[in-house]
């Protein structure tokens, strides 16, 4: 029996089987993305987890916009400003004030009367009025303390600015340390920009005070003593 042509025909055909399983293999579709060339050739520069983490970091700020703008709008909103027929003054005597015979220092007192929140800001401004009548009012020279800031008042809301005058001294009708003579005025007009000018008399007596000076502070929600 020829035993060679029984083996090299068997060889013959196992290479031919094997040809034809590699050429079969390599024509199966997304065959190129089995093997691991393939695989790191289509892998992006930024490693295996960059392809997946993009889209998170993209929508992330989006998420975060929506509330952070709705609460900006709400804080921002603010009260329009508190109109002269919004406001009712009065006046009284300050706990601290200088020593002297004349009044000395004086409170006084802003309410907000009107149904909604308002807002009062700028430098007060103060005269005496002659007679009582704020046409004949005498302005005084200011002098700030403190600084200016708006101050929102809800209805009913109150604010408070603190006048001190150069101090009467002495006894009877007093008199002034600079040589000039005391000034009596039955009752103030008391100014606030944008929210207009409001006539104010004590309780008790009158006004007396020097030089035509007063000392004013800034408009505050907490009462001056």
């Amino acid at each position: 029996m020829n035993y060679g042509t029984g083996i090299r025909g068997a060889a013959l055909a196992l290479v031919s089987a094997s040809a034809a399983t590699l050429l079969m293999t390599g024509c199966q579709p997304g065959g190129n993305a089995t093997g691991p060339a393939a695989s790191s050739a289509g892998r992006p520069a930024g490693g295996a987890g960059s392809s997946s983490t993009t889209p998170a970091t993209a929508t992330a700020p989006a998420t975060a916009t929506a509330p952070t703008t709705g609460a900006t709008a709400t804080a921002t909103a603010a009260a329009a400003g508190c109109g002269a027929g919004a406001l009712e003054a009065s006046m009284h005597q300050a706990a601290v004030r200088p020593q002297g015979t004349g009044t000395g220092a004086v409170i006084v007192e802003f309410t907000n009367v009107s149904g909604r929140p308002c807002v009062v800001r700028g430098r007060p401004t103060v005269a005496g009025a002659g007679q009582g009548s704020p046409q004949s009012s005498h302005p005084l020279q200011v002098t700030l303390t403190g600084s200016v800031s708006a101050v929102r008042l809800a209805p009913g809301g109150r604010a408070w600015t603190k006048l001190t005058f150069v101090q009467v001294q002495g006894e009877g009708d007093g008199y002034c340390v600079s040589g000039t003579r005391p000034v009596t005025y039955p009752t103030l007009v008391v100014g606030i920009p944008g929210s207009g000018s409001h006539q104010v008399a004590l309780e008790d007596g009158v006004l007396a005070e020097c030089d035509d000076r007063v000392t004013v502070t800034a408009v505050s929600p907490a009462k001056p003593s």
